[in-house]
C-alpha cells in the first residue's frame, strides 16, 4: 500500500537502475517520494522503469546519466534535480563498483575509479545537497556501505578502503548536522542477490559443473552465516525506516544487514 510519509519530498539515489538501488529508489517511491533515477543501462528500458514507477506508486520521476566518478558531472546531476523537483531532500549514495586483484598487482587506474565512485561521489552528493537541507531544517543522507565497510576480505583493498572512508564520511557528516533536522546513516549490506553477484552464482555453477542453488549455497556459506541473500527489497524498507520520525535520533550509525556476516 503507498503511504504518503514522504509525499512532496524528492530522492536522489545514484546507481538506482538495478539492484539495491532500484529496490530502495522503489521503497521511497511507495512512501510517495519523487524519484530521480541514475546509472547506466538501456535507454529505453530506463524510460519504461520511469514510467513504471511514476504509475505504480502516483510520484513524479526523472532521469540523469551523470557519471558519478566526474565531479563536474555530479554537480550537474544535482542542478538537473533542482531544476526538475526543486531540491533533494533525501540522497542514498548507492553508485558503486568493485574491482578485485591483490595490491601488488592492482592497476592505478582501477583502485582511482573505485575510490572516486564508491567514496568521492558521495562527498561531492553531500557537499551539494546539504546546504538546502540546512534551509529547510530537514534531510536524509543515506550512504551504502556494505559488511565491507566494516571488515576486510583478501583482493579488494580499493572496495574496502572506499567503504571504510564512506564510514568514516557518514559518521563526521552526521556529527556535523547533529543540531538540525538532517540525519546521516550507513547501511551495510552482505550478500544481496542482484544482477551483478547473480552473475557470480551462474560463473560458479558452470565452472563447479553444480546447480544454481548449489553455487549460491557455497558462496554464502564463506561468509553469510544464514545462508541466505538479503534483498533489494529488504534495504528498502530499511531506508524508509532511516527517512521516518521513528529514526530522527538514528544518527551516524552503520547498520549491517548481513546475515550474521560481522558477528563472526
Amino acid at each position: 500500500m503507498t503511504s504518503t510519509m514522504l509525499s512532496g519530498k524528492t530522492a536522489l539515489v545514484t546507481g538506482s537502475t538495478s539492484g539495491i538501488g532500484l529496490g530502495i529508489a522503489r521503497a521511497l517511491a511507495e512512501q510517495g517520494a519523487n524519484i530521480v533515477f541514475n546509472g547506466f543501462g538501456d535507454a529505453a528500458e530506463i524510460a519504461q522503469l520511469q514510467k513504471d514507477v511514476a504509475a505504480e506508486f502516483d510520484v513524479q520521476t526523472a532521469y540523469h546519466n551523470a557519471d558519478m566518478s566526474k565531479p563536474a558531472e555530479i554537480e550537474a546531476l544535482i542542478a538537473f534535480a533542482t531544476a526538475t523537483f526543486g531540491g533533494v531532500d533525501v540522497l542514498v549514495n548507492n553508485a558503486g563498483i568493485q574491482y578485485v586483484a591483490n595490491v601488488e598487482d592492482f592497476p592505478v587506474e582501477r583502485w582511482d575509479a573505485v575510490i572516486a565512485i564508491n567514496l568521492s561521489s558521495a562527498f561531492h552528493t553531500s557537499r551539494l545537497v546539504l546546504p538546502r537541507m540546512r534551509e529547510q531544517n530537514w534531510g536524509r543522507i543515506i550512504n551504502l556501505a556494505s559488511v565491507h565497510g566494516l571488515v576486510g576480505s583478501a583482493q579488494k583493498s580499493a572496495y574496502v578502503a572506499a567503504k571504510h572512508g564512506l564510514i568514516g564520511l557518514t559518521k563526521v557528516s552526521a556529527l556535523e548536522t547533529a543540531h538540525t533536522g538532517i540525519t546521516v546513516n550507513a547501511i551495510c549490506p552482505g550478500w544481496v542477490l542482484t544482477p551483478l553477484v547473480q552473475k557470480q552464482v551462474d560463473a560458479r555453477a558452470a565452472q563447479n559443473g553444480i546447480s544454481i542453488e548449489e553455487a549460491k549455497k557455497a558462496l554464502l556459506v564463506e561468509k553469510q552465516p544464514s545462508g541466505e541473500f538479503a534483498t533489494p527489497a529488504e534495504l528498502g524498507a530499511l531506508a524508509v525506516f532511516m527517512c521516518s520520525p521513528a529514526a530522527n535520533q538514528v544518527r551516524g550509525v552503520a547498520w549491517n544487514m548481513d546475515g550474521g556476516w560481522v558477528a563472526q
